[in-house]
């Protein structure tokens, strides 16, 4: 979790990123028209002690108590401590701190504590820096329980030029522009070519992609390429030969008037520790200049289970490996996720593992001073509604705005691809300190995970794409990917690879 912001008192900082972060957001969707609290609040407490609430704290709050004189500033530090439910509990005491919580003020900076700085900042330079009604936001998006799909055209003024349909590349939003590098292609070929296109503030869903040659790293599919402040560090994958590499290099993107967008790789130096040689493995940056893997191919295609953290320097020239031995942890596979979920903590999911058998087991693995620990999250598919549709390798898991994963395509068991769209909302977990967390309940079920619909345009069923989301995390883009073919007498998989960019955004009535 990202701090609040600098105008917060520093020791609300510091507490604040070891808040329990695990809360329930049924007080804030209640279906009352009534904008109070009270009527926010009033399924989780009986008509009797609500009265009794009132009845007590409105004495007080017209009288002497010593928590109606502490400063408002403070009192928003205070609250700013506290899980959501917490502070709608705290707003029916009285009309005084009623209002209080009702400031956007308040809820723009729980905003900030629950999404990070950056996407706040993201999401009021997409609405002209202009007031925003942050309770209400916090509480739609809270809601979201849709997305719609545009399919991006060329601008029609640019050069029709377009990145060769591809699988298992990497694709990557970085400084206001997309990156796609590399990837596999029909015949089993790689890709050796780098593609920006420029997506800032000025972006009117009109693409114009452009080819530079940015002396990359050798053609591959199957690597990963994670986004470090502004940079791009890329670790492994496999070249048309079968070879699995396990070089690591870093990207730079840099924007000039007159040069236009460029891209400089360089490889960085890691010393003589490294991890294994693979491909189709999992990574995610951390906090703190840190990379971490998991899992992929290794060589003779025997799939790996081990996991390993790369801590770049200040200058990101050089980084050190160390691996990460813990137990349990999880399987050896591949094609499978790892996403960052704020501060060190990251999210493990599916993926195909030792017996071919496509996965659906959710791990947490929370690098904390300096004592790392995988803990899994059982749960049972036939408790889930749709839930028998979860096993997926080659899909995509991307954080979005309000801290949930968006999970997106991929293939079942029986190669059998999707286009569906499903959050898992991590902070439904009761608690993640046990080893294992069970989910034993319905309503944890039904909050943890929800199939999202879609509108607008429907994308192909698809795997091995690839997506990437904004600053805001409300706009989600997807390139590429396997998807179903007509069949063919030469082809008859029917199998072909997709070249079109999909914008995907949180259906928000804002």
């Amino acid at each position: 979790m990202e701090n609040l912001p600098s105008s917060s008192p520093p020791w609300i900082q510091k507490k604040t990123k070891n808040r329990n972060p695990y809360f329930t957001m049924s007080n804030l969707h209640s279906k009352s028209n009534n904008p109070s609290f009270g009527a926010h609040c009033h399924n989780n407490h009986s008509q009797k002690k609500q009265a009794m609430a009132e009845t007590s704290t409105s004495s007080n709050c017209n009288g002497s108590s010593p928590l109606t004189q502490i400063a408002q500033d403070h009192l928003f530090s205070i609250l700013l401590l506290l899980p959501v439910d917490s502070i709608l509990s705290f707003a029916m005491t009285c009309k005084k701190f009623r209002a209080l919580t009702a400031s956007d003020t308040l809820w723009e900076y729980i905003c900030q504590r629950d999404w990070g700085p950056r996407s706040v900042e993201a999401f009021e330079a997409s609405n002209s820096n202009q007031q925003l009604p942050w309770m209400r936001i916090y509480k739609q998006v809270s809601g979201v329980d849709s997305v719609y799909c545009h399919r991006l055209c060329a601008d029609p003024d640019a050069e029709l030029v377009f990145p060769t349909p591809r699988a298992s590349h990497s694709l990557n939003f970085v400084s206001d522009c997309l990156v796609l590098f590399a990837g596999g292609c029909e015949g089993g070929r790689h890709l050796d070519d780098t593609w920006v296109a420029y997506m800032g503030n000025d972006f009117q869903r009109l693409l114009k992609w452009q080819r530079i040659n940015s002396g990359s790293p050798s053609g591959r599919f199957g690597h990963t390429c994670s986004v470090i402040d502004d940079c791009l560090v890329l670790f492994g994958g496999i070249n048309d030969n079968g070879s699995r590499q396990n070089d690591t290099w870093v990207g730079q993107v840099a924007c000039h008037e007159t040069l236009g967008i460029t891209l400089s790789w360089r490889l960085l130096v890691v010393g003589d520790i490294a991890p294994p040689q693979r491909g189709a493995h999992a990574a995610c940056c951390i906090e703190g200049r840190k990379m971490v893997i998991h899992g992929g191919i290794g060589r003779f295609g025997v799939r790996l289970s081990d996991t390993w953290v790369l801590e770049l320097s200040e200058n990101f020239r050089t980084g050190t490996w160390c691996e990460i031995i813990t137990q349990p942890s999880p399987a050896a596979r591949s094609g499978h996720t790892l996403t960052c979920i704020g501060g060190t903590r990251t999210v493990l999911f599916g993926g195909r593992g030792l017996g071919y058998d496509v996965l659906h087991d959710l791990w947490l693995l929370d690098i904390c001073e300096g004592q790392p620990q995988w803990l899994q999250v059982l749960y049972e598919l036939q408790n889930i509604p749709g839930g028998v549709s979860l096993p997926r390798v080659g899909h995509s898991a991307t954080l979005i705005l309000g801290g949930r994963l968006l999970i997106c395509g991929g293939e079942d068991s029986y190669r059998h691809r999707k286009n569906d769209f499903w959050v898992l909302d991590i902070t439904a977990v009761p608690s993640i300190t046990v080893q294992p967390t069970m989910l034993n309940s319905m309503q944890s079920f039904a909050k943890m995970w929800k199939r999202f619909k879609t509108k607008g345009h429907i994308p192909n069923c698809r795997s091995f794409h690839r997506a990437c989301a904004d600053q805001s995390g409300r706009c989600l883009f997807m390139f590429g990917g396997m998807v179903d073919g007509l069949l063919q007498p030469a082809d008859p998989a029917g199998l072909r690879f997709d070249g079109e960019l999909l914008l995907v955004e949180l259906v928000l009535q804002l």
